[in-house]
C-alpha cells in the first residue's frame, strides 16, 4: 500500500511534501485492503462511534464504522455542521482554525475511535480530543500516515493511538 501513496512536493506550500492517498483508495483492493488492515486492529477493542475529521477522515472513517458495525459522526471544519455544535480552536502554522461537531453526536461514557488519513504536526488531532471530551466521550486515534518528523504523536501522547504507515 505505502507505494500507492503519492508524494506532491512544494504543496500546499514550498518546502513540504504532501503525502496523497487518493491513489490508494482509487484502486479497489487496495482499499479493501487499507480499511481490512485498520479495522483489524480495533476489532477487539470497545468502540461506541467512529469519528472521522474534514475530510479524508470521513472517507476512511465511514467504511470502518461499517466494518465495525459501529456509527459514524464528521467532524468538520467551522461553520459546515447544520445544527447545533460544539467548538474546539487550535494553532496552524499560518494561524488559527476551529472544527466542530453537533452537540448530539457522542454520548456521556461513549468510546469513540477518530480517524484520519494522517497526522502531522498534531493540532487537529488534539482538537477532535478535546471535542470528544466535552461530550464527555473517550478518544482514541487511528491514521493511515504518521509523519514521523512533525512529532505529532508527542502532541496526543495521553491517548491511545495507532498508525498504519510511518514516513
Amino acid at each position: 500500500m505505502k507505494e500507492l501513496i503519492r508524494d506532491i512536493h512544494n504543496w500546499p506550500k514550498p518546502g513540504i511534501i504532501f503525502r496523497d492517498i487518493t491513489p490508494l483508495l482509487k484502486e479497489e483492493a487496495a482499499f479493501s485492503g487499507l480499511i481490512d488492515e485498520l479495522v483489524k486492529e480495533f476489532r477487539d477493542k470497545e468502540i461506541d462511534v467512529v469519528a472521522g475529521i474534514e475530510s479524508r477522515g470521513f472517507i476512511i472513517g465511514a467504511a470502518m464504522a461499517r466494518e465495525l458495525g459501529v456509527g459514524f459522526v464528521p467532524i468538520r471544519k467551522k461553520g459546515k455542521l447544520p445544527w447545533e455544535t460544539v467548538s474546539e480552536t487550535y494553532s496552524k502554522e499560518y494561524g488559527e482554525d476551529a472544527l466542530e461537531i453537533h452537540k448530539d453526536a457522542i454520548g456521556e461514557g461513549d468510546k469513540i475511535l477518530i480517524v484520519d488519513d494522517l497526522i502531522a504536526t498534531g493540532g487537529t488531532a488534539l482538537a477532535s480530543a478535546k471535542l470528544v471530551e466535552k461530550l464527555g466521550g473517550t478518544p482514541r486515534f487511528c491514521f493511515v500516515i504518521e509523519l514521523r518528523p512533525l512529532k505529532g504523536m508527542e502532541k496526543i501522547r495521553a491517548y491511545k493511538k495507532f498508525a498504519l504507515m510511518k514516513f
